[in-house]
């Protein structure tokens, strides 16, 4: 009888779960739904369980509920791979997407810096100041009379 009850509390929190996930997935919460009540009437009836093994030709039912347990595990864990395989592909081709632009990016970058012509800049034209022996420039000094009022 404690079993019963433990394995009823737990199918009965698998039925709270599925009536949750119908919403996000129809068939996931559909198949966990009828999967939990299945399990509740069997773990109710054994009976039951005993006489749809000798049906289907398995001698107990502990053992046909154990066999069809083998096989929705093989299939969650097949879908499960499934989907992380799609998943890890999808982020392959995201990344492999996100590089290739990059490179062209920089690339095209490289392209447009080396094919733009090349400009020479001139000197300003500076007045040339004596001073003593030496010839100095406007430029060579810093700033000119002008430029310095708006600089302050």
């Amino acid at each position: 009888m404690t079993a019963q009850l433990l394995l009823s509390f737990l199918l009965g929190a698998i039925v709270i779960y599925a009536f949750a996930e119908r919403r996000r997935s129809p068939v996931v919460g559909a198949l966990a739904l009828a999967t939990a009540a299945a399990g509740l009437y069997f773990v109710w009836v054994p009976a039951h369980a005993t006489a749809l093994a000798e049906f289907a030709g398995v001698g107990r039912g502990v053992d046909l509920i154990i066999y069809i347990w083998v096989v929705i595990s093989l299939l969650v864990l097949l879908n499960l791979h499934l989907k992380l395989r799609t998943q890890t592909e999808a982020i392959t081709g995201l990344a492999r997407t996100i590089a290739i632009g990059e490179a062209l990016r920089a690339r095209s970058a490289q392209v447009a810096t080396s094919t733009r012509p090349h400009t020479v800049r001139m000197a300003p034209r500076t007045k040339r100041v004596e001073s003593g022996s030496s010839k100095i420039t406007a430029a060579a000094i810093g700033t000119s009379a002008n430029d310095s009022a708006t600089n302050k």
